[in-house]
């Protein structure tokens, strides 16, 4: 059920990741960024709800859609105390699931930070939009898309996998080498005019967006 709904998702432009275990789940919760999560209640390893209660009390805003077969008052009621934004129970139509998800994506989230700052870097999650030393500079999509990806996790080294299932949201075995290409493009726009530099290369792990001076080269 899990990579039908997620192929669905797919093909409605949006990148996914699959968890099939609550503690997957939790680990990818607290390492990811996301905008939004379908959490199914009864998991194996942790279940759904107490997932959920970690993710709110760990300070996490992101929204959370219950989908499960339990369809309860209770069960209801118990989640949406525990911090659900949403509950859709099964069997279900994909259309539904799909409209919900949209008007959770359409939500304002909570505290999440809409201006991502490193040094005099800018990012406008809100308006996608990027300035270094207060200039603007023109992206393509994907240009932005790595470049926000990189800036929301600022100082921690993602490696090439990890940038491709996040910003490409496919496997392109043996093709990696997309993402040097695009760091480059980005090095040539928002680091090359300025004298300090910020995409650092991090040799045999990835790349990371910092301006500490002490980043491993």
């Amino acid at each position: 059920m899990a990579d039908i709904i997620a192929r669905g998702l797919r093909a409605e432009r949006y990148a996914v990741d699959v968890a099939h275990d609550g503690p997957r789940g939790w680990e990818m919760s607290t390492s990811t960024d996301y905008d939004l999560i379908i959490l199914d209640l009864m998991l194996p390893g942790l279940s759904g709800t107490e997932l959920l209660r970690r993710i709110r009390q760990n300070g996490g805003n992101v929204a959370v859609l219950v989908l499960t077969a339990r369809d309860t008052t209770g069960d209801k009621v118990e989640n949406f105390e525990a911090g659900a934004d949403d509950y859709l129970t099964k069997p279900f139509a994909f259309a539904e699931l799909l409209m919900r998800v949209k008007a959770l994506l359409r939500r304002p989230p909570v505290t999440r930070n809409n201006v991502l700052r490193i040094a005099d870097l800018e990012v406008d999650r809100q308006m996608q939009q990027v300035r270094r030393a207060g200039k603007r500079i023109e992206l393509t999509s994907k240009e932005y898309g790595l470049l926000e990806y990189l800036a929301a996790h600022a100082g921690r080294v993602l490696s090439r996998t990890m940038i491709m299932e996040h910003v490409w949201d496919e496997s392109f075995e043996g093709l990696t080498n997309i993402v040097d290409v695009y760091v480059r493009h980005l090095r040539q726009k928002v680091d090359e005019p300025h004298a300090k530099k910020l995409i650092r290369t991090v040799r045999g792990a990835g790349y990371c967006l910092s301006d500490e001076d002490n980043t491993p080269e």
